[in-house]
């Protein structure tokens, strides 16, 4: 019972920058940790940070020292900041929400990263 909408994709230069938000509501008592995967065309679904409502945070190799997730508990909301985009992180990004029992999906938000 929890939802989530993703905002902040869009097309920007390499080297740029975006803000991606995700705002949690519903069964929020639940969330034990949120993050964001990212899908690429042809490729898998990956993960790329997550974070537990203790501050803890785990990204993926190939965006650390430019991506950086936090959470805004109060809100209920997450971000990633990313810095320094490369085309190679042009993705679907999505916003997940688990649980021991349970994850929620976002609808996805695209991210370009192009001249």
């Amino acid at each position: 019972q929890v939802q989530l909408v993703e905002s902040g994709g869009g097309l920007v230069q390499p080297g740029g920058s975006l803000r991606l938000s995700c705002a949690a509501s519903g069964s929020i008592f639940s969330i034990s940790a949120m993050g964001w995967y990212r899908q690429a065309p042809g490729k898998q679904r990956e993960l790329v940070a997550a974070i537990t409502r203790g501050g803890s945070t785990n990204y993926v190799d190939n965006v650390k020292g430019r991506f950086t997730i936090s959470r805004d508990n109060a809100k209920n909301t997450v971000y990633l900041q990313m810095n320094s985009l490369k085309p190679e992180d042009t993705a679907v990004y999505y916003c997940t929400a688990g649980s021991d029992y349970a994850r929620t999906w976002g609808q996805g938000t695209q991210v370009t990263v192009s001249s």
